[in-house]
């Protein structure tokens, strides 16, 4: 890791800002609208300096500051593989909702998730005690923090998101699942 990535400044790339900070495009569009659209959207390449500079010369400094204030909070919502799966062992498991695509969860899951559908979504919104302990599982814990700020968004109280996702957990919590990992969309062969 580089100094940059450790300590992100000025001359932060966005991919090291968003591998560091996994939650500040989120936090970015909520906070100051940026990255919502093609208009204020932002390359990988790009540095915080640049992005700040084009959006009305945002102090560089103050968005630094609310994207390492969300992460700590984003942390706050995550649950450990291990601390899953000493849950599930116990008989005391949260429902387990899983928003990779039906392909992946075919392939593998965690026992007793469920796979998040359409369907699925209206019965969440409508039916499930929004105090009731979920957490949600994505391949590698880059989408579930966002789909857990969601269900916050809309409520919800005891949401968590799992670190590192299924692969996390199968790495460190079930070596029983398989790992697996996903080829780029759209590359011509």
């Amino acid at each position: 890791m580089t100094a940059t990535q450790t300590h992100p400044g000025p001359e932060t790339t966005m991919r090291e800002l968003l591998a560091l900070y996994p939650g500040a495009r989120r936090t970015l569009f909520r906070r100051y609208h940026i990255g919502g659209c093609s208009s204020c959207g932002f390359g990988e390449e790009e540095t915080l300096a640049g992005l700040c500079a084009r959006n009305d010369g945002l102090p560089v400094a103050e968005v630094l500051e609310q994207l390492r204030l969300s992460h700590e909070e984003d942390l706050r919502h995550l649950i450990e593989p291990s601390e899953l799966k000493r849950a599930i062992d116990a008989g005391a498991a949260p429902r387990i909702l899983d928003i990779r695509t039906r392909e992946e969860f075919e392939a593998v899951r965690i026992p007793g998730s469920e796979l998040l559908t359409q369907d699925g979504m209206r019965e969440a919104m409508g039916g499930w005690a929004k105090t009731e302990p979920v957490v949600v599982v994505d391949h590698e814990g880059k989408r579930a923090l966002d789909a857990a700020a969601f269900f916050t968004g809309h409520g919800f109280t005891a949401i968590r998101a799992l670190r590192g996702g299924i692969d996390a957990y199968s790495a460190e919590a079930d070596s029983s699942l398989p790992r697996y990992t996903l080829e780029p969309v759209g590359e011509a062969v």
